[in-house]
C-alpha cells in the first residue's frame, strides 16, 4: 500500500513539472554546485563505474556524472519529471526511469558504485525519513559510496509544506548497517547558508 503522504507529494511534483513554471531547484542543466565542487576537489572520475541519482528531476546531476564517465541511472517518482529529463537531454547516455525510492526495483539493490542523494530525502515528511535513508543505502554496491547533500535543519524557517531539512543526527544516520562516514562537511550553498555534504562508504 502506498503511503498517502508520498502520493500527496507526487501530485505536488507532477503538477509543478507540467505547469511550465520555473522549477526552483533546476539550474538550467548545470549540476548541483556542491556536487560539482566535490567532484573537482577530489578529482572524481567515473571510469566505467556505475552511479545513480535519487530524485533526478530534470537531469542536471545525472548528466554531470555521465560526463565524468559513470554509467548513470537517474530516477524520479514523478513521471513528468522523467519525461522532461529525456526531452531536455536527447541522445543522453543516462538511463532515466520512473521509480519510487520506497519501492525500488529488486535488481537495483546493491548495484551502484556511487549513489547521489541531493535534496530528495528532505522533500518528504520526516515520518518517512528512516525508511528513505535505508532505501538510499540499499542502492550502494559493496565498496561503493553515497554522497548526501541537504539543507540544514534550524538554519532557516520551515514551511508546513516542506522541504524538511536534515539535522546532524539524521545525516549521520546514513552511517549504519556497514556504512562508515568518509567526510561530513558544512559548505555554504548558493545563498551563503550552510548545507550538509556528507560521504559514506560501504565496506
Amino acid at each position: 500500500m502506498t503511503d498517502p503522504s508520498v502520493d500527496q507529494r507526487r501530485v505536488f511534483f507532477d503538477q509543478l513539472y507540467v505547469s511550465g513554471e520555473q522549477i526552483p531547484w533546476d539550474r538550467a542543466g548545470a549540476p548541483q554546485p556542491l556536487l560539482a565542487s566535490w567532484a573537482a576537489e577530489h578529482a572524481i572520475l567515473g571510469a566505467g563505474r556505475t552511479a545513480v541519482v535519487v530524485g533526478c528531476g530534470l537531469g542536471g546531476d545525472a548528466e554531470f556524472l555521465a560526463r565524468l564517465g559513470f554509467v548513470t541511472t537517474g530516477f524520479d517518482f514523478s513521471g513528468p519529471a522523467v519525461e522532461a529529463a529525456r526531452r531536455l537531454n536527447p541522445g543522453s547516455p543516462v538511463d532515466y526511469a520512473v521509480a519510487d525510492l520506497l519501492d525500488l526495483p529488486a535488481d537495483w539493490l546493491g548495484r551502484y558504485d556511487l549513489v547521489l542523494e541531493s535534496l530528495t530525502v528532505q522533500s518528504l515528511p520526516r515520518s518517512l525519513r528512516p525508511r528513505m535513508v535505508a532505501a538510499v543505502r540499499s542502492l550502494v554496491a559493496p565498496g561503493g559510496s553515497v554522497l548526501v547533500i541537504a539543507a540544514q535543519r534550524g538554519v532557516r524557517e520551515e514551511r508546513p509544506t516542506g522541504p524538511w531539512p536534515l539535522s546532524r543526527a539524521e545525516v549521520e544516520s546514513f552511517a549504519r548497517d556497514g556504512f562508515t562516514t568518509t567526510r561530513l562537511e558544512e559548505p555554504p550553498g548558493p545563498d551563503g547558508l550552510p548545507r550538509w555534504r556528507a560521504e559514506f562508504h560501504r565496506s
